[in-house]
């Protein structure tokens, strides 16, 4: 059973810096295999992506939404089991509930989400 648990949201300021984590009940090489996602929604608004990191023949790559580029960046630290979104730069329009997810081919699996308000 896949478990993920986000932590690390609060309420902070336009121009501030939060780092979101992401704890994964996942083996260190499913860990690695698997592509590893933060996701968010906010009020009366679709779910998007804002990032990813995956392993590919290159080493480790990583994507993001054109909206959170140069201010978002995702990492992986193995040794942990754990998913971090670093996110500076803080504007309003990224108050949302932020999501981890992950899967073996889709993202199938979600945590609960942890709440960023920015005021």
């Amino acid at each position: 059973h896949v478990q993920l648990v986000e932590s690390g949201g609060g309420s902070v300021q336009a121009g501030g810096s939060l780092t979101l984590s992401c704890s994964a009940s996942l083996s260190p090489y499913v860990l690695r295999t698997w592509c590893m996602g933060w996701f968010r929604q906010a009020a009366r608004k679709e779910r998007e992506g804002v990032a990813a990191i995956y392993t590919g023949t290159g080493g480790i790559g990583t994507d993001y939404a054109d909206s959170v580029k140069g201010r978002f960046t995702i990492s992986i630290d193995n040794a942990k089991n754990t998913v971090y979104l670093q996110i500076s730069s803080l504007k309003s329009e990224d108050t949302s509930l932020y999501y981890c997810t992950t899967g073996a081919n889709e993202f199938e699996y979600w945590g609960q989400g942890t709440q960023v308000t920015v005021s």
